[in-house]
């Protein structure tokens, strides 16, 4: 956490603060003698400005609805009226995503915060006196991995876009887009440089490492090989490279043992939990590379922003208003719909043997508090439901109630609880038990006994992680890499499955064979072999080991699958006007509007 600590804030951080040269300075009034001209160049200072690069991280993982909405795994809720309702844009594909969008311009903005503060790092290293070489060397590698790391994000974005490589000291506000070639070149030599000098360990847990560069370097080659719409400079030598990089962090950095050993500890059962931040511990061998949080709260904030703390526990739909709720508690804290897990999803899962899926989805609802004289449906004799008693259960997609004797009280059922099947979630009618489309909270990144509210959150955010390296690897193979360290895609694919499947590695898991038809109980193996890998059953896999973790729309993006995936698995966005022109973003018109020059828009945007 040292490098979270606050840092100093000095008039002259308005520098750090611009983007692109398409603001205006404001004036400031000095709060002290220090400037950035006599103190970056100490070797305090300079390590402060390093510092500098860091908490934006918090913040940019905040910058959803770009990366999860719109795709094949994440939507909005209530299902039943999206034939009928206009939905949100960024699921709709409408005239509503345009460059006036709040959440485009908000990552634009955010993206090139980080670039010109890790410009100015860069920029600056040449003028610090007094500091050991090497350590400055390592320094402006940490810079230029944080810097390779937003504009490769903004690429994927918006394609040919600003690439300011120094420090913004004057107020300029012509803005030229580069070509994404370029870009991508400059993203690659960024980090070979990076690698050639950063240390495999870091001298303070949090900060860039080797590691973060080799796997950033994977996924960037990758991601240029696919060579998107031939405007990347890419070539199938990309993916040869993609799975070298993919090699080494393998060999660097082993899979836990366990997939939830990756994220807080926590009970299904609220009123058993004895989890608290003190017992939790985020550091794993698997971990390359984590955006840091903590338990203190003087550490624990953001960038420029009030709010504190992770958040990744509140924004992924569910609900728990059931019989026996504590409201505005800790007990299942604040949950917000606003990323609703697809109806396909959950079926991509084998629920008996895979161990994703109960660690992903909470299949139970309890009552904390007593319920005494609790009417299940009208004309039901009421019950007394106690506190620990289950109130609501949603049953997996492979193994649904079909009988009274599995169905609760509120349907006419035995059962003291409700019980929801997977083909209901989001679209059943409210009962006794539970309101309308209620579906299981995604609780994947749940922190118990944290504050109750959006943030709070003190565990780290893992953004790169070694099981992903092993799909990368196994995609390179399937486009055309060869020399793989483990054998072929296959290979590497399994090795994640297997670790999902614990005692059962090795077993047939089965999903649904047509994840999108929730009637249908027809399955198949998602066990690869040579003969059956392919990238549709490796972004299958993709969803079930990293849903959440900040990827999604680039992983369809990258593959060409965005339209024909979403389409088939999206609710609201099967009869959306996603179209190709939807794989790049528009431009903010903030950003249009301040150029000096005439800024091009991406096609077909208003």
């Amino acid at each position: 956490m040292k490098i979270y600590k606050k840092w100093q804030v000095f008039a002259t951080a308005v520098l750090m603060l611009s983007s692109v040269g398409c603001s205006d300075f404001l004036d400031e009034e000095a709060v002290s003698l220090q400037t950035a001209e006599n103190y970056y160049v100490t070797p305090e200072g300079f390590e402060d400005l390093v510092k500098s690069t860091y908490p934006l991280l918090r913040n940019l993982i905040r910058d959803r609805e770009l990366v999860m909405q719109g795709t094949d795994i994440f939507s909005q809720g209530d299902w039943s009226k999206a034939s009928t309702t206009i939905g949100s844009s960024f699921n709709e594909y409408d005239a509503n995503l345009s460059p006036s969008t709040g959440e485009v311009e908000t990552l634009w903005n955010r993206l090139y915060l980080e670039i010109n503060r890790t410009n100015t790092v860069v920029s600056r290293a040449e003028g610090v006196v007094g500091m050991d070489e090497a350590l400055k060397e390592d320094r402006v590698a940490e810079a230029k991995v944080l810097r390779a790391l937003a504009l490769f994000y903004a690429v994927q974005q918006w394609g040919d876009i600003p690439m300011p490589l120094e420090e913004t000291t004057t107020g300029n506000k012509e803005v030229i887009r580069v070509p994404a070639a370029d870009v991508y070149t400059q993203i690659i030599s960024d980090l070979t440089a990076a690698e050639a000098t950063l240390p495999v360990t870091a001298t303070d847990y949090g900060r860039v490492t080797k590691g973060t560069a080799q796997f950033l370097l994977a996924r960037v080659y990758l991601t240029r090989g696919w060579n998107y719409n031939n405007s990347l400079g890419g070539s199938n030598a990309d993916f040869g490279m993609a799975l070298d990089y993919a090699d080494k962090i393998i060999a660097a950095y082993p899979l836990a043992a366990n997939y939830n050993d990756l994220f807080p500890k926590r009970n299904e059962n609220p009123l058993l939990e004895t989890n608290n931040p003190g017992t939790q511990n985020a550091k794993n061998d698997e971990i390359v590379f984590a955006i840091q949080f903590s338990d203190n709260v003087q550490t624990n904030g953001l960038d420029n922003i009030a709010e504190t703390g992770n958040d990744y526990h509140h924004p992924f739909g569910g609900g728990t208003d059931v019989p026996g709720e504590v409201a505005r508690s800790s007990y299942y804290n604040r949950y917000l719909g606003k990323f609703i897990p697809t109806p396909s999803i959950y079926r991509m899962y084998d629920t008996d043997i895979d161990t994703r899926y109960n660690h992903n989805f909470l299949g139970r609802l309890y009552a904390l508090i007593d319920v005494p004289n609790f009417t299940p449906k009208s004309g039901v004799t009421p019950i007394n439901i106690s506190a620990g008693e289950v109130v609501v259960e949603f049953r997996p997609w492979d193994n649904p109630a079909t009988t009274s004797a599995e169905r609760g009280m509120d349907v006419g059922g035995d059962l003291r609880y409700a019980v929801i099947n997977t083909d209901e979630f989001q679209t059943i009618s409210s009962s006794a038990y539970h309101g309308n489309n209620a579906q299981p909270l995604m609780w994947k990144f749940f922190e118990p006994n944290i504050e109750y509210g959006d943030g709070f959150g003190t565990f780290d955010f893992a953004l790169f992680r070694s099981a992903e390296a092993y799909l990368i690897a196994a995609e390179a193979i399937v486009k055309g890499a060869t020399g793989g360290d483990l054998g072929g895609a296959e290979v590497y694919y399994n090795r994640v499955v297997d670790r999902a499947l614990g005692a059962n590695a090795g077993a047939t898991p089965l999903q649904a064979a047509d994840p999108a038809d929730v009637s249908s109980m027809a399955t198949v193996s998602y066990r690869a072999t040579a003969g059956t890998i392919n990238i549709d059953m490796i972004l299958d896999e993709r969803a079930r080991e990293l849903m959440g973790e900040y990827m999604r729309w680039y992983d369809l993006k990258r593959t060409g699958k965005l339209i024909d995936r979403a389409k088939a698995m999206n609710p609201w966005t099967t009869t959306s006007g996603l179209a190709a022109h939807h794989y790049l973003r528009p431009i903010p018109q903030q950003e249009i509007d301040l150029a000096s020059n005439e800024l091009s828009q991406n096609p077909d945007y208003n």
